[in-house]
């Protein structure tokens, strides 16, 4: 697998992926994480503790403060995974320390909801999948 390291980091947890991009001014509940979009498949679940897997971010750029304050509410996930990152993301974790690497989509296809990875940016194997 390939990746490119947007925001360096290390992170273990459960993978919570979508095909839909995320907004996070809009989607989510800066104080629990929880996806508020009734149009969203991950409408009801939070993204707190999570390795979340999700194509991109959209809306306005005033989403980086809410992944910001999703961190100091302590429910931020703890890493992201996108095909393709947009300002909003990046700031957003880099502001929040948040590590974050781009995929390719076929990459992001082969992670499962519930898988158990470890993301390194450090070690030469990027994603480690637990058994």
């Amino acid at each position: 697998m390939t990746f490119k390291v947007i925001v360096k980091g290390k992170a273990s947890g459960k993978v919570m992926k979508t095909n839909i991009p995320i907004n996070f001014l809009g989607a989510v509940d800066k104080k629990t994480g929880i996806i508020h979009d009734k149009k969203h498949d991950l409408v009801g679940r939070s993204i707190k503790d999570s390795i979340l897997a999700f194509p991109h971010g959209v809306g306005s750029s005033v989403g980086a403060y809410t992944i910001y304050s999703l961190k100091s509410n302590k429910s931020a996930p703890y890493a992201m995974i996108c095909t393709k990152v947009d300002l909003n993301v990046a700031s957003g974790c880099a502001l929040a320390n948040i590590p974050l690497i781009i995929a390719t989509e076929e990459e992001l296809e082969k992670l499962e909801n519930g898988q158990e990875i470890t993301l390194d940016t450090e070690s030469d194997k990027l994603i480690a999948f637990r058994e």
